[in-house]
Protein backbone atom coordinates (compact mmCIF):
# COMPACT_ATOMS: atom_id res chain seq x y z
CA UNK A 1 0.00 0.00 0.00
CA UNK A 2 1.43 3.17 -0.69
CA UNK A 3 1.85 5.54 1.85
CA UNK A 4 1.20 9.48 0.88
CA UNK A 5 2.31 11.68 3.56
CA UNK A 6 0.64 14.87 4.34
CA UNK A 7 2.41 18.45 2.87
CA UNK A 8 3.33 21.36 5.65
CA UNK A 9 0.43 23.13 3.91
CA UNK A 10 -1.86 20.53 4.59
CA UNK A 11 -1.25 19.82 7.58
CA UNK A 12 -1.25 23.98 8.73
CA UNK A 13 -4.78 23.35 7.54
CA UNK A 14 -5.93 20.57 9.39
CA UNK A 15 -4.65 22.48 12.49
CA UNK A 16 -6.34 25.26 11.93
CA UNK A 17 -9.99 23.71 11.14
CA UNK A 18 -8.87 21.77 15.00
CA UNK A 19 -7.99 25.30 16.05
CA UNK A 20 -4.44 24.30 17.01
CA UNK A 21 -1.49 26.36 16.02
CA UNK A 22 1.24 23.42 15.92
CA UNK A 23 1.40 19.52 16.53
CA UNK A 24 3.13 20.18 19.44
CA UNK A 25 0.18 22.06 20.40
CA UNK A 26 -2.22 19.34 19.64
CA UNK A 27 0.15 16.66 21.72
CA UNK A 28 1.06 18.96 24.42
CA UNK A 29 -2.03 16.86 27.04
CA UNK A 30 0.51 13.83 26.48
CA UNK A 31 3.17 14.39 29.66
CA UNK A 32 6.76 15.27 27.88
CA UNK A 33 8.07 11.66 29.58
CA UNK A 34 5.68 10.25 27.70
CA UNK A 35 6.08 11.75 24.47
CA UNK A 36 6.48 9.40 21.70
CA UNK A 37 9.54 11.48 20.16
CA UNK A 38 11.31 10.80 23.39
CA UNK A 39 10.16 7.37 23.48
CA UNK A 40 11.78 6.20 19.93
CA UNK A 41 14.78 8.57 20.12
CA UNK A 42 15.19 8.41 16.34
CA UNK A 43 17.91 9.93 14.76
CA UNK A 44 17.51 12.77 12.34
CA UNK A 45 16.00 11.98 8.83
CA UNK A 46 18.11 9.97 5.81
CA UNK A 47 17.64 11.18 2.34
CA UNK A 48 16.34 8.29 -0.02
CA UNK A 49 19.85 7.62 -1.46
CA UNK A 50 21.37 7.73 2.38
CA UNK A 51 18.39 5.70 3.61
CA UNK A 52 18.74 2.67 1.00
CA UNK A 53 22.19 2.69 1.95
CA UNK A 54 21.61 2.15 5.46
CA UNK A 55 19.51 -0.45 4.93
CA UNK A 56 21.42 -2.36 2.64
CA UNK A 57 24.06 -2.33 5.27
CA UNK A 58 21.69 -3.61 8.08
CA UNK A 59 20.79 -6.58 5.70
CA UNK A 60 24.44 -7.24 4.97
CA UNK A 61 24.84 -8.37 8.72
CA UNK A 62 22.33 -11.54 8.26
CA UNK A 63 24.07 -14.98 8.06
CA UNK A 64 24.16 -16.57 4.05
CA UNK A 65 23.08 -19.59 3.63
CA UNK A 66 19.86 -19.82 5.65
CA UNK A 67 21.40 -19.51 9.29
CA UNK A 68 21.04 -21.54 11.94
CA UNK A 69 19.83 -25.17 11.81
CA UNK A 70 17.40 -25.56 14.21
CA UNK A 71 16.11 -27.78 16.35
CA UNK A 72 13.96 -25.60 18.78
CA UNK A 73 10.84 -26.48 20.29
CA UNK A 74 8.27 -25.36 22.78
CA UNK A 75 5.41 -24.94 20.71
CA UNK A 76 6.71 -22.97 17.28
CA UNK A 77 8.37 -25.48 14.78
CA UNK A 78 11.13 -25.42 11.63
CA UNK A 79 8.58 -27.59 9.21
CA UNK A 80 8.59 -27.59 5.64
CA UNK A 81 6.07 -25.67 3.45
CA UNK A 82 5.06 -27.16 0.35
CA UNK A 83 5.42 -23.87 -2.30
CA UNK A 84 2.11 -24.31 -3.13
CA UNK A 85 1.20 -22.99 0.29
CA UNK A 86 2.41 -19.45 -0.77
CA UNK A 87 1.09 -19.35 -4.25
CA UNK A 88 -2.71 -19.91 -3.28
CA UNK A 89 -2.38 -17.95 0.42
CA UNK A 90 -0.95 -15.10 -1.31
CA UNK A 91 -3.94 -14.48 -4.20
CA UNK A 92 -5.18 -11.27 -3.76
CA UNK A 93 -8.54 -12.88 -3.20
CA UNK A 94 -7.52 -13.95 -0.40
CA UNK A 95 -4.43 -12.17 0.97
CA UNK A 96 -6.85 -8.78 1.13
CA UNK A 97 -9.58 -10.18 2.45
CA UNK A 98 -11.45 -8.44 5.54
CA UNK A 99 -11.94 -10.95 8.25
CA UNK A 100 -15.93 -11.73 7.84
CA UNK A 101 -17.99 -10.22 10.66
CA UNK A 102 -21.08 -10.20 8.13
CA UNK A 103 -23.06 -12.67 6.52
CA UNK A 104 -22.58 -10.87 3.39
CA UNK A 105 -19.10 -11.80 3.44
CA UNK A 106 -17.37 -13.18 0.09
CA UNK A 107 -18.55 -16.84 -0.81
CA UNK A 108 -15.00 -17.35 -1.59
CA UNK A 109 -13.39 -16.71 1.62
CA UNK A 110 -16.78 -18.39 3.44
CA UNK A 111 -16.02 -21.54 1.72
CA UNK A 112 -12.12 -21.42 2.45
CA UNK A 113 -13.23 -21.38 6.49
CA UNK A 114 -15.81 -24.14 5.79
CA UNK A 115 -13.45 -26.28 4.29
CA UNK A 116 -10.80 -25.55 6.85
CA UNK A 117 -13.81 -26.62 9.46
CA UNK A 118 -13.74 -29.57 7.30
CA UNK A 119 -10.28 -30.94 7.78
CA UNK A 120 -9.82 -29.79 11.14
CA UNK A 121 -13.47 -32.41 12.12
CA UNK A 122 -11.46 -35.04 10.19
CA UNK A 123 -8.01 -34.43 11.56
CA UNK A 124 -9.41 -34.71 15.49
CA UNK A 125 -12.64 -36.97 15.38
CA UNK A 126 -14.62 -33.93 16.70
CA UNK A 127 -18.33 -33.22 15.69
CA UNK A 128 -17.39 -29.60 14.87
CA UNK A 129 -14.95 -26.99 14.18
CA UNK A 130 -14.93 -23.21 14.62
CA UNK A 131 -13.45 -20.69 12.06
CA UNK A 132 -10.14 -20.40 14.17
CA UNK A 133 -8.98 -18.59 17.19
CA UNK A 134 -6.01 -16.37 17.69
CA UNK A 135 -3.47 -18.70 18.44
CA UNK A 136 -2.62 -21.73 20.69
CA UNK A 137 -2.60 -20.11 24.04
CA UNK A 138 -5.70 -18.30 24.18
CA UNK A 139 -7.49 -21.16 22.26
CA UNK A 140 -6.95 -22.84 25.93
CA UNK A 141 -7.94 -20.19 27.61
CA UNK A 142 -10.76 -20.19 25.35
CA UNK A 143 -11.45 -24.10 25.86
CA UNK A 144 -11.46 -23.11 29.79
CA UNK A 145 -14.67 -20.51 29.87
CA UNK A 146 -16.38 -22.62 27.24
CA UNK A 147 -16.21 -25.74 29.75
CA UNK A 148 -17.25 -23.57 32.80
CA UNK A 149 -20.17 -22.44 30.82
CA UNK A 150 -21.26 -26.21 29.70
CA UNK A 151 -20.51 -27.71 33.56
CA UNK A 152 -21.91 -24.27 35.07
CA UNK A 153 -18.76 -24.52 37.69
CA UNK A 154 -16.58 -21.62 37.81
CA UNK A 155 -14.86 -22.39 40.76
CA UNK A 156 -11.99 -24.34 40.14
CA UNK A 157 -9.94 -25.84 36.49
CA UNK A 158 -7.41 -28.18 36.74
CA UNK A 159 -4.38 -27.81 34.47
CA UNK A 160 -1.73 -30.15 34.49
CA UNK A 161 2.12 -29.12 34.99
CA UNK A 162 2.69 -30.29 31.39
CA UNK A 163 1.05 -27.89 29.75
CA UNK A 164 2.46 -25.22 27.70
CA UNK A 165 4.00 -22.65 30.88
CA UNK A 166 2.61 -19.75 28.45
CA UNK A 167 -0.48 -21.29 27.81
CA UNK A 168 -0.88 -21.87 31.88
CA UNK A 169 0.14 -18.07 32.20
CA UNK A 170 -2.14 -17.09 29.70
CA UNK A 171 -4.88 -19.01 31.40
CA UNK A 172 -4.07 -17.55 34.94
CA UNK A 173 -4.21 -14.42 33.61
CA UNK A 174 -7.88 -14.64 32.31
CA UNK A 175 -8.99 -16.17 35.33
CA UNK A 176 -7.48 -14.09 38.31
CA UNK A 177 -10.27 -11.79 37.90
CA UNK A 178 -13.37 -14.16 37.75
CA UNK A 179 -12.68 -15.79 41.57
CA UNK A 180 -11.87 -19.10 39.75
CA UNK A 181 -8.91 -21.10 41.28
CA UNK A 182 -6.72 -22.58 38.98
CA UNK A 183 -4.98 -26.09 40.16
CA UNK A 184 -1.88 -26.84 38.44
CA UNK A 185 -1.00 -30.91 39.01
CA UNK A 186 2.38 -31.48 39.61
CA UNK A 187 4.21 -33.86 37.18
CA UNK A 188 7.93 -34.43 37.90
CA UNK A 189 8.29 -37.87 36.04
CA UNK A 190 7.43 -36.00 32.83
CA UNK A 191 3.93 -36.93 32.78
CA UNK A 192 1.16 -37.27 34.84
CA UNK A 193 0.45 -39.67 37.90
CA UNK A 194 -3.69 -40.48 37.07
CA UNK A 195 -3.60 -41.34 40.24
CA UNK A 196 -2.48 -38.09 41.38
CA UNK A 197 -4.96 -36.60 38.72
CA UNK A 198 -8.22 -38.01 40.05
CA UNK A 199 -7.46 -36.93 44.06
CA UNK A 200 -7.19 -33.37 42.80
CA UNK A 201 -10.11 -33.53 40.79
CA UNK A 202 -13.89 -33.27 42.52
CA UNK A 203 -17.12 -32.39 41.93
CA UNK A 204 -16.30 -28.66 41.87
CA UNK A 205 -13.66 -28.85 38.99
CA UNK A 206 -15.04 -27.49 35.40
CA UNK A 207 -12.20 -29.13 33.57
CA UNK A 208 -9.27 -31.30 33.37
CA UNK A 209 -6.77 -29.15 30.48
CA UNK A 210 -4.08 -32.24 29.22
CA UNK A 211 -1.69 -31.48 26.56
CA UNK A 212 -0.47 -34.63 24.56
CA UNK A 213 2.11 -34.73 23.15
CA UNK A 214 2.60 -32.87 26.65
CA UNK A 215 5.29 -29.57 26.69
CA UNK A 216 7.90 -31.91 27.42
CA UNK A 217 7.31 -34.33 24.15
CA UNK A 218 6.18 -37.19 26.65
CA UNK A 219 3.01 -38.83 25.56
CA UNK A 220 0.46 -38.65 28.33
CA UNK A 221 -2.33 -41.49 29.31
CA UNK A 222 -4.64 -39.57 27.42
CA UNK A 223 -7.77 -41.62 27.36
CA UNK A 224 -7.06 -42.26 31.34
CA UNK A 225 -7.13 -38.93 32.14
CA UNK A 226 -10.37 -38.04 29.82
CA UNK A 227 -12.23 -40.99 31.85
CA UNK A 228 -10.91 -39.42 35.08
CA UNK A 229 -12.27 -36.18 33.88
CA UNK A 230 -15.51 -37.69 33.13
CA UNK A 231 -16.10 -39.80 36.40
CA UNK A 232 -16.28 -36.20 38.27
CA UNK A 233 -18.54 -34.58 35.49
CA UNK A 234 -15.80 -32.74 34.47
CA UNK A 235 -14.58 -31.57 30.73
CA UNK A 236 -11.83 -33.02 29.33
CA UNK A 237 -9.44 -30.17 27.21
CA UNK A 238 -7.25 -31.56 24.79
CA UNK A 239 -4.45 -29.26 23.74
CA UNK A 240 -2.57 -31.65 20.75
CA UNK A 241 -0.24 -31.60 17.73
CA UNK A 242 -1.82 -31.16 14.58
CA UNK A 243 0.72 -33.52 13.01
CA UNK A 244 0.73 -35.84 15.71
CA UNK A 245 -2.85 -37.53 14.74
CA UNK A 246 -0.83 -39.13 11.52
CA UNK A 247 0.29 -41.54 14.11
CA UNK A 248 -1.82 -40.80 17.37
CA UNK A 249 -5.12 -41.68 18.22
CA UNK A 250 -7.29 -38.26 17.28
CA UNK A 251 -8.47 -36.54 20.41
CA UNK A 252 -12.18 -37.79 19.40
CA UNK A 253 -11.61 -41.14 19.64
CA UNK A 254 -10.13 -41.23 23.55
CA UNK A 255 -13.17 -38.80 24.39
CA UNK A 256 -12.44 -35.15 24.73
CA UNK A 257 -14.76 -33.38 24.89
CA UNK A 258 -12.64 -29.89 23.27
CA UNK A 259 -9.90 -30.18 21.32
CA UNK A 260 -7.06 -27.41 21.15
CA UNK A 261 -4.07 -26.54 19.43
CA UNK A 262 -1.23 -24.10 17.94
CA UNK A 263 -1.63 -24.78 14.52
CA UNK A 264 1.92 -23.32 13.50
CA UNK A 265 3.20 -26.60 11.75
CA UNK A 266 0.09 -26.70 9.12
CA UNK A 267 2.36 -25.02 6.37
CA UNK A 268 2.51 -21.35 8.33
CA UNK A 269 6.56 -20.36 9.00
CA UNK A 270 7.81 -19.43 12.11
CA UNK A 271 8.12 -15.76 11.30
CA UNK A 272 8.92 -14.17 14.18
CA UNK A 273 6.69 -15.83 16.68
CA UNK A 274 3.72 -15.07 14.65
CA UNK A 275 0.84 -14.35 13.36
CA UNK A 276 -0.09 -17.95 14.21
CA UNK A 277 -2.91 -19.65 14.61
CA UNK A 278 -5.60 -21.06 16.99
CA UNK A 279 -7.57 -24.08 16.55
CA UNK A 280 -10.55 -25.26 18.77
CA UNK A 281 -13.27 -28.12 17.77
CA UNK A 282 -15.44 -29.81 19.94
CA UNK A 283 -18.72 -32.57 20.76
CA UNK A 284 -21.92 -31.16 18.71
CA UNK A 285 -23.92 -30.84 21.65
CA UNK A 286 -21.39 -28.10 22.80
CA UNK A 287 -21.72 -25.93 19.72
CA UNK A 288 -23.85 -23.20 21.06
CA UNK A 289 -20.89 -22.58 24.08
CA UNK A 290 -18.44 -22.32 21.15
CA UNK A 291 -16.60 -18.90 20.92
CA UNK A 292 -16.00 -17.81 17.59
CA UNK A 293 -17.23 -18.15 14.10
CA UNK A 294 -19.35 -21.00 12.28
CA UNK A 295 -19.27 -21.14 8.67
CA UNK A 296 -22.33 -23.89 7.48
CA UNK A 297 -23.49 -24.70 4.04
CA UNK A 298 -26.92 -23.91 2.70
CA UNK A 299 -28.47 -23.19 -1.04
CA UNK A 300 -29.37 -20.10 -2.31
CA UNK A 301 -33.09 -19.19 -3.39
CA UNK A 302 -31.93 -19.96 -6.69
CA UNK A 303 -30.88 -23.54 -5.44
CA UNK A 304 -27.63 -23.14 -5.88
CA UNK A 305 -24.54 -23.98 -3.28
CA UNK A 306 -23.29 -21.30 -0.92
CA UNK A 307 -22.24 -20.50 1.91
CA UNK A 308 -23.52 -18.44 5.64
CA UNK A 309 -21.88 -17.26 9.02
CA UNK A 310 -24.53 -19.91 10.97
CA UNK A 311 -23.10 -19.12 14.32
CA UNK A 312 -20.97 -16.12 15.96
CA UNK A 313 -22.13 -15.56 19.39
CA UNK A 314 -19.84 -12.63 19.81
CA UNK A 315 -21.69 -9.58 22.07
CA UNK A 316 -21.20 -7.69 18.91
CA UNK A 317 -24.30 -9.61 18.00
CA UNK A 318 -26.31 -10.90 20.96
CA UNK A 319 -27.03 -9.69 24.59
CA UNK A 320 -23.52 -9.33 25.89
CA UNK A 321 -24.45 -11.20 29.24
CA UNK A 322 -25.00 -14.47 26.41
CA UNK A 323 -22.07 -13.51 24.24
CA UNK A 324 -19.48 -16.57 24.53
CA UNK A 325 -16.12 -14.64 23.76
CA UNK A 326 -15.18 -11.38 23.27
CA UNK A 327 -12.21 -12.63 20.57
CA UNK A 328 -13.13 -11.02 17.49
CA UNK A 329 -9.79 -12.69 15.94
CA UNK A 330 -10.29 -15.77 13.27
CA UNK A 331 -7.40 -16.36 11.58
CA UNK A 332 -8.72 -16.07 8.29
CA UNK A 333 -5.10 -15.90 6.30
CA UNK A 334 -3.65 -18.59 8.53
CA UNK A 335 -6.43 -20.85 8.24
CA UNK A 336 -6.16 -20.70 4.67
CA UNK A 337 -2.80 -21.83 4.82
CA UNK A 338 -3.78 -24.70 7.01
CA UNK A 339 -6.54 -25.83 4.86
CA UNK A 340 -3.87 -25.54 1.33
CA UNK A 341 -1.46 -27.64 3.56
CA UNK A 342 -3.79 -30.51 4.71
CA UNK A 343 -5.50 -30.77 1.50
CA UNK A 344 -1.69 -31.11 -0.16
CA UNK A 345 -0.67 -33.73 2.51
CA UNK A 346 -3.48 -35.63 2.83
CA UNK A 347 -4.00 -38.59 5.14
CA UNK A 348 -1.12 -40.58 3.74
CA UNK A 349 0.95 -37.39 3.27
CA UNK A 350 0.55 -36.91 7.16
CA UNK A 351 1.61 -40.27 8.04
CA UNK A 352 4.70 -40.05 6.24
CA UNK A 353 4.98 -36.69 7.93
CA UNK A 354 4.54 -37.95 11.15
CA UNK A 355 6.25 -40.41 10.74
CA UNK A 356 9.67 -38.67 9.73
CA UNK A 357 9.49 -36.87 13.09
CA UNK A 358 9.30 -39.99 14.91
CA UNK A 359 11.98 -41.89 13.61
CA UNK A 360 14.47 -38.47 13.20
CA UNK A 361 13.35 -37.39 16.70
CA UNK A 362 14.43 -41.07 17.90
CA UNK A 363 17.68 -41.33 15.94
CA UNK A 364 18.84 -37.88 17.69
CA UNK A 365 17.65 -38.78 21.13
CA UNK A 366 19.61 -41.98 20.59
CA UNK A 367 22.76 -40.43 19.64
CA UNK A 368 22.73 -37.85 21.95
CA UNK A 369 22.43 -39.77 25.14
CA UNK A 370 25.70 -41.16 24.18
CA UNK A 371 27.39 -38.05 24.31
CA UNK A 372 29.48 -38.02 27.54
CA UNK A 373 27.67 -35.53 30.27
CA UNK A 374 24.26 -35.50 28.06
CA UNK A 375 21.18 -37.79 29.13
CA UNK A 376 17.69 -38.11 28.44
CA UNK A 377 15.79 -36.48 31.41
CA UNK A 378 13.01 -38.67 30.75
CA UNK A 379 14.19 -42.33 29.51
CA UNK A 380 11.72 -44.86 29.25
CA UNK A 381 9.09 -42.49 28.31
CA UNK A 382 7.50 -42.49 24.19
CA UNK A 383 7.76 -38.83 23.00
CA UNK A 384 6.69 -37.98 19.36
CA UNK A 385 9.60 -35.19 18.01
CA UNK A 386 10.46 -33.48 21.08
CA UNK A 387 12.56 -35.07 23.82
CA UNK A 388 14.06 -33.38 26.63
CA UNK A 389 18.46 -33.69 27.74
CA UNK A 390 19.95 -33.06 31.51
CA UNK A 391 23.34 -31.61 30.36
CA UNK A 392 26.02 -31.90 32.64
CA UNK A 393 27.55 -28.31 34.18
CA UNK A 394 24.27 -26.00 33.20
CA UNK A 395 22.83 -25.34 29.31
CA UNK A 396 24.35 -22.28 28.96
CA UNK A 397 28.22 -23.97 27.67
CA UNK A 398 26.17 -26.64 25.32
CA UNK A 399 24.07 -23.78 23.56
CA UNK A 400 26.44 -21.88 23.32
CA UNK A 401 28.95 -24.95 21.72
CA UNK A 402 25.99 -25.72 19.71
CA UNK A 403 25.70 -22.29 18.39
CA UNK A 404 28.77 -21.86 17.36
CA UNK A 405 29.06 -25.00 15.25
CA UNK A 406 25.63 -23.74 13.49
CA UNK A 407 22.97 -25.51 15.49
CA UNK A 408 19.87 -23.47 17.29
CA UNK A 409 18.03 -25.87 20.50
CA UNK A 410 15.99 -24.74 23.34
CA UNK A 411 14.64 -24.03 25.24
CA UNK A 412 16.60 -24.43 27.88
CA UNK A 413 13.88 -25.62 30.71
CA UNK A 414 14.78 -23.70 34.12
CA UNK A 415 13.24 -23.68 37.16
CA UNK A 416 11.40 -20.60 36.30
CA UNK A 417 10.43 -21.94 32.59
CA UNK A 418 8.78 -24.92 32.44
CA UNK A 419 7.88 -24.94 35.87
CA UNK A 420 9.14 -28.84 36.63
CA UNK A 421 10.90 -29.52 39.30
CA UNK A 422 14.69 -30.10 38.96
CA UNK A 423 14.93 -28.36 35.26
CA UNK A 424 17.92 -26.52 35.96
CA UNK A 425 20.18 -28.23 33.68
CA UNK A 426 17.56 -29.35 31.22
CA UNK A 427 17.02 -28.49 27.17
CA UNK A 428 14.38 -29.29 25.39
CA UNK A 429 15.13 -30.66 21.46
CA UNK A 430 12.62 -30.83 18.50
CA UNK A 431 13.45 -32.89 15.37
CA UNK A 432 10.91 -32.51 12.73
CA UNK A 433 10.89 -34.06 9.06
CA UNK A 434 13.00 -31.15 7.75
CA UNK A 435 16.35 -32.46 10.04
CA UNK A 436 18.66 -34.82 7.94
CA UNK A 437 20.75 -37.64 9.77
CA UNK A 438 23.87 -35.45 8.71
CA UNK A 439 22.90 -32.54 10.32
CA UNK A 440 21.85 -34.84 13.36
CA UNK A 441 25.54 -36.66 12.92
CA UNK A 442 27.18 -32.89 13.25
CA UNK A 443 25.08 -31.96 16.27
CA UNK A 444 26.28 -34.94 18.01
CA UNK A 445 29.90 -34.21 16.88
CA UNK A 446 30.01 -30.47 18.00
CA UNK A 447 28.84 -31.84 21.64
CA UNK A 448 31.35 -34.69 21.49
Amino acid sequence: MAYLYNTPDQQREMLESIGVDSLAALFEQIPEPLQLGRLLNLPPALTEIELESHIQDLASRNRAGGGQVSFLGGGSYDHFIPAAVDAVASRSEFYTAYTPYQAEASQGSLQAFFEYQTLICQLTGMDVSNASLYEGGTAVSEAVFMSMRVTDRHRKVAILETVHPEYRQVCQTYLQQVNCELVTIPCPGGTADVAVVKKLLDDQTACLVVQHPNFVGCLEEARELTAAAHAVGALAVVSFDPLSLGWLARPGEYGADIAVAEGQSLGIPLQYGGPYLGIMACKQEYVRKMPGRLIGETVDRLGRRSFVLNLQAREQHIRREKATSNICTNQGLMALRATVYLSLLGPTGLREVGELCLQKSHYAAERLAQVPGIQLAFPGKPFFKEFVIETAGGTAPWIARAQAAGFDLGPSLGPAGAGLSGTGNRILVAVTERRTRDEIDRLVAAWS
